[in-house]
């Protein structure tokens, strides 16, 4: 049989639970190409710079992913609030809950 009480940090909790899973997925998304950018870096490393058109590509790429990375931080910075406000939320709901008892 089960009980009809609902606990009232649920809602807090599994808003937590699925932002962390988000951020798990985007974390080894990043990790992913991040280490294929190291392996673009080690096999660039290991031959002959590239030159004329390779040169510009590479720039270019380049300067996509440090706007990338400035981006990340961003959403990095604005997950790590919402990860502040949600643990703010749930000490709040314990506390309320550890009054009701």
């Amino acid at each position: 049989m089960t009980s009809p009480y609902e606990r009232p940090d649920r809602a807090a909790l599994d808003a937590l639970a699925r932002t962390v899973a988000a951020l798990e997925e985007e974390l080894a998304a990043w990790r992913k190409r991040s280490q294929k950018a190291e392996q673009e870096l080690a096999d660039l490393r290991k031959g002959v710079a590239p030159a004329g058109p390779e040169l510009a590509t590479a720039r270019q790429r380049i300067g996509a992913l440090e706007g990338e990375n400035q981006a990340m931080r961003r959403r990095i910075a604005a997950a790590r609030e919402e990860l502040e406000a949600l643990r703010v939320q749930l000490r709040f709901v314990e506390h309320g809950a550890g009054d009701a008892a």
